[in-house]
């Protein structure tokens, strides 16, 4: 499998990681690191927790990395939530509609994490 090929599997923006990082081995040495990193499980851990400190903090984090590596449906949910729990920042959404958009974030996440693994293991 090649990168532009696990970019389309995992519906992500190939040509917006290229226009970040610029250099395909970047690119790949970036995405192999994203399912380790833990940015998403600390997320998704403080909303079980309803922790706005560590929601803004993960949320915050997960939208630059994943809009850095073309991700663009994480970096937009990671960029409401990241909104939502910014400190000084007036709520907007029920606690129903965050949880929601957990739920969408740990459905991309796998898809993403399974796809990685499939890069991993074919070889590349």
């Amino acid at each position: 499998m090649t990168l532009k090929e696990l970019y389309q599997r995992i519906d992500g923006d190939y040509e917006q990681a290229v226009s970040v990082l610029r250099i395909e081995k970047l690119m790949d040495k970036h995405i192999r690191k994203f399912s380790k990193n833990g940015v998403v499980e600390r997320l998704l851990e403080a909303g079980k927790a309803k922790d706005p400190k560590e929601m803004f903090e993960s949320a915050h984090a997960l939208k630059g990395v994943s809009g850095n590596l073309g991700l663009k449906r994480l970096s937009e949910s990671a960029s409401l939530l990241a909104e939502e729990y910014r400190e000084g920042h007036a709520r907007s959404l029920s606690d129903a509609e965050v949880d929601r958009i957990l739920e969408e974030i740990a459905a991309a996440y796998r898809k993403i994490k399974d796809g990685i693994e499939a890069y991993e293991g074919s070889g590349v």
